[in-house]
C-alpha cells in the first residue's frame, strides 16, 4: 500500500478531530493510500510535543514553514484558526503539497481567491472541509433530490444555533475579532449552511441580510488577545467585539427557490443545533444535526391514508458511507464525518478525480457570506458576484 505523509498545522480542536481521523481512515475504508501521521505543528512547543506523542504523530515542530517544507511530507492539513488559512495553504501549495484545510476558508474574497489561485497552479489536490456533506442522513437526501423525490424545489430553511458566548464573561477569543475571524457566526456558522444550500438545492443568486451585536466588549486574557475556546476569563480589561453575534440573511437561489439562512451564538439551550427543511413539489426533507443519523422525508406519493413526514434511520449498508462502519442502527457520530471527508480526499489524490467542496467552492461561499455583509451594511438587497453599491 503506498503511504503519503501529512503534516497538521494546528493542535487544538480541529487537531483532535483530524488526527483521529487520519488515524483510523485506512481501517475502515479500502484506500490505496495509507495517511502516516508525520509531524505535528503549534506555535507553543510544549502543547505540540504532547499532542504528537499523546496522539501518535511521528515529530512535533513549531515553525510550520519547516514542516510544509519537509520532503517527506505529501500533505499539509489545515487546522489553524481562519486568519492564518490563507498564508498556510498558498505556503503548502507552492510547496507542491495537496491541501486538506478547515472552513471557512479564508477571512475575505480576496483570500480565498488567492487561495484558489496557488492551489490551481501548483496542481494539487485542494479539499475544503465542509465535513457535514459527508453525513449519511444528508448525502441520502441528496440522492433523493438527484432522483427527483422532491421535484421542483420551493424553499430552503435553514438554522444553524449555539449558545456558547451567552455568558458576558466569555473572554475575546479569536473567533470574535474580525481581523482573525473575518465575521462571527456568519462566516464559522452560516459557512457551512451555505455550502449545504449550494450542495442541495443550487446556487445563490442574491441576498438580503441583517446583523445584530448583543455584546460590544469581553474581557482579555493576560495576554490580551482573547482566551481559548470555552474559557471563561476573570480578567477585568475589556476589548471589543468586532464581529456580530447574530446574522439572519433572507436569500433567492438561482434556480427560483427562495431560502432563509439563521446564524446565532445566543441561541440559549442550542449547543451545535445545524438545521435544515427543503421543500419541493413532491416532497420534503428536514435534517437537525443534534440527531445526525436521522432523515425526515414527506413524499407527496403516499396515499391519503398514510401521508406524513417519516424518519428514516440513516444507518443501512445502502446508505453512503455506512457500509464501512457498523450494523442496522448501530449509529455514527460527529467525528465519523471527518473519516468519510479524509477517506475521499485519499481517493482523489490516488485516481486523480474532483473532489467536492473544493477551494472554488470555498470562494462561492465567501462571496455569498460578504454580500450578505454588504447588505447588512446597506440595507439593500444585493446580488452576489457583484460589489456592494450593485444593487437589485
Amino acid at each position: 500500500m503506498k503511504k503519503m505523509n501529512v503534516a497538521l498545522i494546528g493542535c487544538q480542536f480541529m487537531g483532535k478531530a483530524h488526527t483521529s481521523a487520519w488515524s483510523r481512515v485506512h481501517q475502515f475504508f479500502d484506500s490505496s493510500i495509507q495517511p502516516v501521521m508525520k509531524v505535528a505543528c503549534d506555535v507553543q512547543e510544549d502543547r505540540a510535543r504532547r499532542f504528537a506523542e499523546h496522539w501518535g504523530w511521528e515529530s512535533a515542530e513549531t515553525d510550520r514553514r519547516a514542516a510544509i517544507a519537509r520532503p517527506d511530507v505529501d500533505i499539509v492539513d489545515i487546522s489553524v484558526p481562519t486568519y492564518l488559512h490563507h498564508e498556510v495553504a498558498i505556503e503548502a501549495a507552492k510547496a507542491g503539497k495537496h491541501i486538506f484545510c478547515e472552513k471557512p476558508l479564508a477571512v475575505s474574497c480576496e483570500q480565498a481567491r488567492a487561495m484558489l489561485a496557488a492551489a490551481r497552479q501548483a496542481g494539487v489536490v485542494h479539499y475544503l472541509n465542509h465535513n457535514y456533506r459527508r453525513c449519511p442522513a444528508i448525502a441520502l437526501a441528496r440522492q433523493l433530490l438527484d432522483e427527483g423525490r422532491l421535484g421542483r424545489i420551493f424553499h430552503w430553511r435553514g438554522a444553524y444555533l449555539q449558545s456558547w458566548i451567552t455568558d458576558p464573561a466569555f473572554p475575546l477569543t479569536w473567533h470574535l475579532r474580525k481581523e482573525t475571524a473575518g465575521a462571527g457566526p456568519h462566516f464559522d456558522l452560516n459557512s457551512h449552511s451555505v455550502d449545504l444550500a449550494r450542495f442541495l438545492v443550487g446556487e445563490i443568486a442574491c441576498v438580503t441580510a441583517m446583523t445584530s451585536h448583543f455584546i460590544r466588549e469581553r474581557p482579555l486574557d493576560a495576554g490580551g488577545r482573547g482566551g481559548t475556546f470555552g474559557a471563561v476569563s476573570t480578567e477585568q480589561e475589556k476589548g471589543p467585539v468586532t464581529v456580530e453575534d447574530a446574522a439572519f440573511m433572507l436569500a433567492e437561489f438561482e434556480n427560483g427557490a427562495l431560502g432563509s439562512f439563521e446564524s446565532s451564538r445566543f441561541a440559549t439551550g442550542r449547543k451545535n443545533y445545524n438545521y435544515f427543511e427543503i421543500y419541493g413539489s413532491r416532497g420534503a426533507v428536514a435534517f437537525n444535526l443534534e440527531r445526525m443519523n436521522e432523515l425526515q422525508y414527506f413524499s407527496s406519493d403516499d396515499g391519503p391514508a398514510d401521508q406524513g413526514f417519516r424518519t428514516i434511520l440513516a444507518t443501512e449498508a445502502v446508505h453512503p458511507y455506512v457500509a464501512k462502519w457498523w450494523p442496522p442502527g448501530h449509529i455514527i457520530g460527529y467525528e465519523h464525518t471527518f473519516v468519510h471527508a479524509m477517506a475521499d480526499f485519499l481517493e482523489a489524490i490516488d485516481k486523480g478525480t474532483a473532489l467536492r467542496p473544493d477551494f472554488e467552492d470555498g470562494v462561492k461561499t465567501m462571496e455569498v457570506l460578504e454580500c450578505a455583509l454588504d447588505s447588512a451594511a446597506s440595507g439593500r438587497r444585493v446580488r452576489v458576484g457583484e460589489a456592494a453599491a450593485a444593487t437589485v
